[in-house]
């Protein structure tokens, strides 16, 4: 490797970690454990575990966050995804389009009502929802499309919504790993007629457990999913729906409303990691093995996972390579939804949706999180350069790499 391939470091090379966790819930928590621990202790306090006031104050957060009129608390992004739909009734008969290459949650939403989950293609750059996939797969039982913001990059939301419009469906987003992101200058969550939001630890706001969100601008919609969430009441004991017990309890809200002033600082970081990503495994010279994440540049990007694409049937190695090294990776998602068991009656063959299955055998996500230190982000530079091109100029004996020169240097 020529000295224009090294990757640059600032400073003095240092002791390399020995050790890069994929994420570090611990390392995130541990600076707020006592503005934390001094919320749940006032909901303790307070004795209402269920409705309390930070889940109100929450969901008014969110909301205005989101450029919405309202937001619903709910118990998980997947049942958020579930209410979306018993909220529009859909069930046995209609179909509802989804990408293939996406968390199992998505499909299993619609699959549960008796539905049917239709897999469209996704597009190659971005991995999100593809168009032109989906205008093929629109038939006169299509109730709604769901796009998802896969890894925290927004869909093509205006081709989306112009095929919705042209065949009057609905829009559920799926931004569980999107918060915080935009297509333009619209929030995720403000874009189509409902929008499902996850507070898993390790999404982008995460809590402490489980816990989900719905954003709308519609009255009607907003009223009908509080009552969902709540066995489909009304008032109390008086149910005019069936509904489910899916409620956001109070110490989740209490939790996530202290994250929730941390997380442009989070989202700044994400976005700093990925740029230097960018930077250093572009100047690497790998270009015949590995292919970056893809910023459209049509909004803001939140960066929940930084996925690059490993060709020639080398993923797995550098995988194993990354795990050899101390470092964590993880492969989001190795099974598309339309070869997972549960869906074999579908019916669905690998040639259906040929840029699904090639993102599967090809994606690799490295650790991104807000609080990776340069030395760390260095190690995982250093450690795919390894595997590609071995122990080459550049790459010093304590396994660090030298800057080139002091205009090559990195903060």
């Amino acid at each position: 490797m020529s000295s224009a391939h090294a990757v640059p470091s600032a400073g003095s090379p240092s002791v390399p970690p020995s050790n890069v966790p994929l994420l570090d819930l611990a390392r995130s928590n541990q600076p707020l454990r006592d503005e934390l621990l001094s919320a749940i202790a006032d909901v303790i306090d307070s004795g209402r575990f269920l409705h309390g006031a930070p889940c109100r104050e929450l969901e008014e957060a969110i909301a205005a966050v989101c450029h919405t009129h309202y937001a619903i608390g709910c118990a998980s992004g997947s049942d958020a995804l579930l209410l979306a739909l018993m909220a529009l009734g859909i069930g046995p008969g209609d179909e509802v389009i989804v990408p293939a290459f996406t968390f199992f949650a998505t499909a299993s939403a619609v699959w549960r009502l008796g539905a049917r989950p239709v897999f469209a293609d996704v597009e190659a750059a971005t991995l999100n929802l593809d168009p032109q996939s989906l205008a093929e797969r629109i038939t006169p039982a299509t109730r709604a499309v769901i796009p998802v913001h896969l890894f925290g990059q927004c869909a093509d939301m205006d081709a989306i919504l112009k095929l919705a419009a042209r065949h009057k469906l609905t829009v559920i987003e799926d931004a569980a790993q999107a918060i915080g992101a935009t297509f333009g200058a619209s929030p995720a969550g403000s874009i189509g007629h409902m929008c499902c939001f996850s507070f898993y630890p390790t999404k982008n706001l995460g809590g402490l457990g489980d816990g989900g969100m719905l954003t709308t601008s519609d009255a009607a919609l907003a009223e009908r999913l509080r009552s969902l969430a709540n066995h489909g009441m009304s008032q109390r004991y008086h149910h005019n729906m069936v509904g489910i017990n899916s409620r956001l309890d109070t110490i989740q809200a209490a939790v996530l409303g202290v994250k929730l002033a941390h997380l442009e600082r989070w989202t700044t970081a994400r976005q700093h990691n990925a740029a230097r990503y960018t930077r250093l495994l572009s100047e690497a010279g790998l270009d015949d093995w590995l292919t970056l994440p893809h910023d459209a540049e049509t909004g803001r990007h939140v960066w929940n996972q930084y996925t690059v694409r490993v060709r020639k049937g080398r993923r797995d190695a550098l995988r194993a390579h990354l795990a050899q090294a101390g470092i964590g990776s993880e492969v989001y998602y190795p099974v598309p939804l339309h070869r997972q068991q549960c869906f074999a009656d579908l019916g669905y063959v690998v040639d259906n949706l040929p840029q699904t299955e090639l993102a599967a055998s090809e994606v690799l996500s490295l650790p991104i999180f807000p609080e990776m230190t340069p030395a760390e982000q260095d190690a995982v530079v250093v450690a795919v350069i390894g595997f590609f091109r071995g122990h080459a100029h550049g790459i010093v004996a304590n396994g660090l790499p030298q800057p080139t020169s002091a205009a090559s240097t990195v903060a």
